[in-house]
C-alpha cells in the first residue's frame, strides 16, 4: 500500500462522529436508542478506514478505527455490535502492550488507552441493563479489573520468573553503574533546586536525569529480551468473577470503583454473591473527593473538622450506601482509581442507620488494592498468611544533617575540621533540603522494640539507621521492617521516590542516605509486613489504569504482601502516638496487621487529644488483608 493510501486511511480516521449521549431514563427504551442518521452517517467511513488499516497492518490504527466504531454502536443502542468491535480493539492493544519490553512505556501506553476500557465496561454494563440474568455485570467486572494496574502485575510475574539469572554479568553490571550515575545525578538535581539556580541550569541538569534515567530503563528492557525466561513468559491473566469470590471468606466483602462519563460503576462481591450499582459520573465524584483530601491534610482546627465532616458525609451517601447490608461484614477490601485513591474510607461515615455517623473504622477492617487481581496474585504467593513469627527491624530517628547535636559529638571525636565539610558535602550529594529530625520516632522506635520477643529485634537508630542498613541481606530475615524516617515522592518519575536515612555517618563524616524505589525492586525480602512510618509514603505518579505508583510498588515488588503507608503529612507525635498503638495490638495482642491498625485508629479516634481525623486516618494498609498464619 503506497503514500496514497496510507494518507486516505489517516483523512477516514478524521471522521467525526457524535459523542455518546447519557441515558436518563432508569431502564433501556428501544425507542430512544434507533441509530440516527448522523450515526449512520459516520459509521461508513470508520469502516473504510478500519479496512485500510487492516490491508497495511496498522494494529494501532486498526484498534482506534474499532473504538470509533463501538462508540456509534453504542449511541445508535447496538449494543451487541458495540461489544465486538470494542473487544476487537482491546485485542489488539492488549497484542501492542505486551510487545513492549520497556515497562514505562508499557504503562504509558496503557494509560492512554484507558477511555477503551471504560468504554468497554460502559457497554457490558448497559447490556446489563437490558439483561439482568445474562451475567454481563460479571464481565464488566472483569473488564474493569483488566485495565487495572497491570504493568505491577507484569512486574511480579517477572521476579518470580528470575529473568536475571540467565543474563551476561557485563550487561548487569551496566545496570549497577546506571544506578549509581543516576542517583548521584537525582541527588545533584534535587540540591540544585533547593538553592539559588537558574532556569536554564535546572533545565540542563534535569535534561541529564532523563538521560539517564532511560538509559536505566533501556538496560532494563535489554535484560527482559535477553532471558530465555521472558519469551517464555505469560502474562498474567485477570481472574474471572468467580474466582475472585473463592478468594473472599464469609468476613469479608470486596469492592472494586471504576470511574467514568457519563457513568461509573460500583461492584459488590462477597464470597457468596456478586452485586453491580451505577454511580454517577466521575467528575461529580473526584470532585469532593479531591476536596476531602485537600481538607484532611490541613491539620486539626475546628473549621476545618466541620468542613471535613460534611464532606466525608456526601461521599459516603455515594459511595459506602450503595453497598447496604453487605457492610454487616466486618472486612471491608476497597479496590478504587483516580482521585478515590486519596480517599481513606476508613474515616467516612458509616451509613448504617444504628450506626448516626461513627467512621466505618469503628465496626470494619479495610484493606486496599490496586486491582482484585493483585489480590488473586498476592494471595497465589503467600496464602492466607506467611507470617511464622514476629521478628521486627525497626530503623528511626536518622541522623540528617551537621547541625544535629548527635553529628556535632561525632566530628569531635574525630578531631577535625574537615569531618564539618564532609556533613555538609553529603549533604549537597544526597539532595538535601534541609530535613527535621523526627525526635517522636525514637520513642516510636523504643515502644516496637520492647513490644518485639525477646531477641528477635533489630534497632537501629541514629547513625545506624542508614542506606547500608536498609539494604543489607539480613534485612530479609525478619517478618517486619518499620521505616519512621522521611520520604522523598518524586511525582515526574516514581522511580526516583525514596526512604530518606542517615546522612552522616558514625565519625561525623557524609554519606548516602537514599534508598530509592528502583534500588528497593532489587531487595528481597521475606517480610510479612513493611510499615513506613513517614509523609505521604502510600502515594506517588498517578498513571491511569496502574493507579499511585510509589513506594508501596516497590516493596510489593520485594517480596512484600502488606505494606502500611500514610496519604498526608501528619505530624511526628500523631504518627508516634499511632505507630505504639499499632505495635501493641500487633506484637502484645497479636491481632492481624489489618485488625491492628482498626485497633489503633479506633483508640485513637476516642481519645480527645487525638480524635481530629487528620491526626489517624491517613495510615491506610495495601495488600492482603487476611489473617496471618498461626492467630
Amino acid at each position: 500500500m503506497g503514500r496514497a493510501a496510507l494518507f486516505l486511511a489517516a483523512v477516514l480516521s478524521t471522521a467525526s462522529f457524535a459523542p455518546a449521549p447519557a441515558i436518563a431514563q432508569p431502564a433501556l427504551d428501544a425507542r430512544a436508542l434507533q441509530p440516527d442518521a448522523a450515526v449512520e452517517r459516520d459509521l461508513a467511513p470508520l469502516g473504510q478506514a478500519l479496512a485500510l488499516r487492516t490491508t497495511i497492518g496498522d494494529r494501532a490504527g486498526e484498534a482506534s478505527s474499532l473504538t470509533g466504531l463501538a462508540r456509534l454502536a453504542r449511541a445508535g443502542g447496538r449494543l451487541d455490535e458495540a461489544r465486538t468491535h470494542i473487544e476487537a480493539a482491546l485485542e489488539r492493544i492488549e497484542s501492542l502492550r505486551t510487545a513492549v519490553a520497556r515497562q514505562e512505556l508499557r504503562s504509558s501506553y496503557l494509560a492512554s488507552k484507558q477511555d477503551e476500557y471504560e468504554l468497554y465496561v460502559d457497554v457490558l454494563m448497559q447490556m446489563h441493563r437490558r439483561d439482568p440474568t445474562a451475567g454481563y455485570d460479571r464481565a464488566a467486572l472483569e473488564a474493569s479489573d483488566r485495565g487495572r494496574a497491570r504493568s505491577l502485575l507484569d512486574m511480579l510475574a517477572e521476579a518470580r520468573a528470575d529473568l536475571r539469572r540467565d543474563v551476561s554479568p557485563e550487561i548487569l553490571e551496566r545496570e549497577r553503574t546506571l544506578q549509581r550515575e543516576l542517583n548521584a545525578r537525582e541527588s545533584a538535581r534535587l540540591q540544585l533546586l533547593s538553592g539559588r539556580h537558574s532556569d536554564a541550569e535546572a533545565a540542563a541538569i534535569q535534561k541529564d536525569v532523563g538521560a539517564l534515567l532511560a538509559a536505566y530503563q533501556g538496560i532494563q528492557a535489554q535484560i527482559r529480551t535477553a532471558s530465555p525466561r521472558y519469551a517464555a513468559l505469560t502474562q498474567p491473566r485477570p481472574p474471572h468473577a468467580d474466582e475472585i469470590r473463592a478468594l473472599l471468606d464469609t468476613d469479608t466483602v470486596l469492592v472494586e470503583y471504576a470511574l467514568g462519563e457519563p457513568r461509573s460503576y460500583l461492584w459488590i462481591v462477597t464470597d457468596g454473591t456478586l452485586r453491580s450499582v451505577e454511580l454517577p459520573g466521575r467528575d461529580a465524584i473526584e470532585e469532593p473527593a479531591r476536596r476531602l483530601h485537600e481538607l484532611l491534610g490541613r491539620g486539626s482546627q475546628r473549621v476545618v473538622r466541620t468542613q471535613i465532616r460534611l464532606a466525608a458525609a456526601d461521599l459516603s451517601r455515594m459511595l459506602l450506601e450503595p453497598i447496604g447490608g453487605e457492610l454487616r461484614r466486618k472486612r471491608l477490601l476497597v479496590v478504587t482509581t483516580g482521585v478515590l485513591q486519596y480517599v481513606p474510607f476508613a474515616m467516612l461515615p458509616d451509613p448504617s442507620p444504628t450506626r448516626t455517623g461513627q467512621p466505618l473504622i469503628v465496626d470494619h477492617e479495610v484493606a486496599y488494592l490496586p486491582s482484585a487481581s493483585m489480590f488473586k496474585l498476592l494471595r497465589d504467593e503467600h496464602g492466607a498468611g506467611a507470617m511464622t513469627g514476629r521478628s521486627v527491624a525497626v530503623l528511626a530517628d536518622p541522623v540528617f544533617d551537621r547541625s544535629d547535636p548527635r553529628a556535632g559529638r561525632a566530628a569531635g571525636r574525630r578531631g577535625d575540621v574537615e569531618s564539618a565539610r564532609d556533613v555538609e558535602r553529603a549533604a549537597a550529594e544526597s539532595g538535601v533540603m534541609r530535613f527535621e529530625r523526627l525526635v517522636f520516632s525514637r520513642q516510636e522506635a523504643q515502644t516496637i522494640a520492647a513490644l518485639a520477643p525477646r531477641g528477635q529485634v533489630l534497632k537501629a537508630l541514629d547513625f545506624d539507621a542508614s542506606r547500608a542498613t536498609a539494604t543489607t541481606p539480613k534485612l530479609g530475615e525478619y517478618d517486619i521492617v518499620h521505616f519512621a524516617t522521611h520520604t522523598l515522592i518524586n511525582s515526574a518519575h516514581p522511580e526516583l521516590s525514596g526512604i530518606v536515612l542517615s546522612l552522616v555517618d558514625e565519625r561525623g563524616g557524609g554519606q548516602d542516605g537514599f534508598v530509592r524505589v528502583h534500588e528497593i525492586f532489587n531487595l528481597r525480602l521475606a517480610a510479612d509486613l513493611v510499615v513506613l512510618s513517614g509523609c505521604q509514603t502510600a502515594l506517588g505518579k498517578e498513571i491511569r489504569g496502574e493507579g499511585l505508583i510509589g513506594l508501596t510498588r516497590g516493596f510489593m515488588y520485594a517480596g512484600v504482601p502488606r505494606v502500611v503507608a500514610s496519604l498526608w503529612n501528619v505530624k511526628d507525635s500523631a504518627t508516634s502516638e499511632l505507630m505504639q498503638r499499632f505495635y501493641r495490638g500487633l506484637l502484645q495482642t497479636k491481632l492481624t496487621p489489618a485488625a491492628a491498625l482498626r485497633a489503633a485508629q479506633v483508640s485513637m479516634w476516642r481519645d480527645p487529644r487525638w480524635s481530629a481525623p487528620y491526626q489517624w486516618a491517613g495510615f491506610v494498609l495495601q495488600g492482603l488483608p487476611m489473617p496471618m498464619s498461626g492467630q
